[in-house]
């Protein structure tokens, strides 16, 4: 036998062991990260009332995935190797036509997994939806080509801005000074969401949530801010040209803070409510005709 032989047997072997090391370090630096699913936020204090549960959601589906995944190409790979032709086998497998239990099986498997899946994402998603019990303080979220309108419904007062512009070349002095939503934290926010044009959504993604806006209807939904903090949001519909652009900011300040903001805003004429009347077209119209004077 060459003596190289027993060396060239080995390398591969120590190849993947080596890979299986670098993967089990590089999996461990980063487990929060693989524990939430490479969702956004922390587990030790989430974000809002309801991150925890859509975490859940999302991890407990991909580890069902997982498990169905590996089960089938187990079962492929052993059929491979057990029922693999043979050197000097000539004789054909036996030939069946049907396979009740496994037709059974194959039918009755896949209707309770996706059964287990809709039972949990409906609860899920109806606890997520649910706006029955009252809230401290409602927002109605405007959308419009491209930016964002606020009104601070109970407080009488809103926000309005205006599409980022170059986003590509923005830095993120720039992209923070967008129009910000201002929400206290610990209390609970309903959202009623309404679009001047075409449809929009509205997402917070630290938030975990989106909901779209459509022209013609109001959607709603309730959450609870429950980590201070400055957070980023944006459109999450292809909604025209500068879809891109259509960022805004959420600040989740303490209550004293949100009052003073609200005071500031009603000092500035921010004062009411900006309504629905209101259009891009009319904007540019108005522009337009300013301009020509």
């Amino acid at each position: 036998m060459h003596p190289d032989t027993p060396r060239r047997k080995r390398r591969p072997a120590l190849k993947l062991v080596g890979l299986a090391a670098v993967v089990a370090v590089a999996l461990s630096g980063c487990s929060a990260e693989v524990q939430r699913g490479w969702l956004p936020g922390d587990s030790n204090h989430e974000a809002t009332d309801q991150t925890g549960r859509i975490v859940n959601l999302w991890v407990g589906s991909w580890v069902a995935a997982l498990v169905v995944g590996l089960l089938t190409w187990g079962l492929m790979l052993w059929c491979v190797a057990v029922y693999r032709k043979r050197k000097d086998d000539d004789v054909l497998p036996v030939q069946l036509r049907y396979h009740v239990p496994l037709e059974i099986m194959y039918v009755i498997l896949p209707i309770v997994m996706v059964g287990v899946l809709f039972y949990y994402t409906n609860r899920d998603v109806t606890s997520i939806q649910d706006t029955s019990s009252p809230a401290q303080n409602h927002v109605q979220a405007i959308g419009k080509q491209w930016s964002w309108d606020f009104n601070y419904l109970d407080d009488d007062a809103y926000e309005t801005g205006e599409h980022a512009q170059d986003v590509g070349s923005a830095g993120t002095g720039e992209l923070r000074s967008q129009v910000t939503l201002w929400l206290p934290v610990d209390e609970k926010v309903e959202f009623t969401l309404n679009s001047r044009d075409v449809i929009h959504s509205f997402w917070i993604p630290e938030f975990l949530y989106k909901m779209d806006m459509i022209p013609g209807k109001t959607n709603k939904f309730q959450v609870t801010p429950t980590k201070i903090g400055l957070y980023e949001g944006k459109c999450a519909e292809l909604c025209g040209e500068y879809h891109s652009s259509m960022l805004f900011n959420v600040n989740v300040v303490s209550k004293a803070d949100y009052d003073k903001h609200i005071a500031e805003l009603k000092a500035n004429g921010q004062e009411g409510s900006l309504g629905l009347e209101y259009s891009r077209q009319q904007d540019l119209e108005s522009a337009t005709q300013e301009g020509s004077k």
